[in-house]
């Protein structure tokens, strides 16, 4: 079974993870996973926050992350440090690779639901600035196995 956890992300993500725009350092956290299906060929990675207010709001997607991948470092969003073959898609701040919490302050405690999936394709046809709903349909079909871990973030 699939095994994922966000090194970075604990149940209170701390404040180096979140957006400049709250002057956060926008660092991207740090995964790990292992006991991947061995038909697995590569996994795509998003971190959503489905709170009512930000309506799945997308922080990251990265997808065509190889199956030989067990982690991702922290701060690797756009420094060159990833995988090798991963690509990072927009998010909704419309920047391409990781943008942080940054909740509306009084909005509440916002869940930030980072999925780990692992696929049966090694790369998935998708433009640098696919939606959700267009990474979804993407992956569907071709999930093996999934995994998720979450950390929550408020704003006051």
């Amino acid at each position: 079974m699939l095994s994922f956890e966000c090194k970075s992300y604990k149940e209170s993500i701390p404040h180096q993870f979140t957006h400049h725009s709250i002057k956060g350092k926008n660092l991207s956290p740090a995964f790990s996973w292992h006991d991947a299906p061995v038909s697995t060929k590569s996994f795509a990675l998003s971190i959503v926050d489905p709170h009512p207010v930000a309506k799945n709001w997308v922080h990251w997607m990265l997808v065509d992350i190889p199956f030989s991948a067990r982690e991702i470092p922290e701060g690797a969003s756009r420094t060159g440090r990833m995988p090798k073959g991963a690509r990072e898609l927009m998010n909704t701040y419309g920047e391409q690779g990781y943008g942080g919490p940054a909740p509306p302050v009084g909005s509440g405690a916002h869940p930030y639901i980072a999925t780990l999936y692992a696929l049966n394709v090694e790369k998935l046809q998708l433009p640098h600035d696919a939606s959700l709903r267009q990474f979804l349909k993407s992956v569907d079909g071709k999930i093996i196995e999934e995994a998720a871990t979450k950390g929550f973030y408020e704003e006051k």
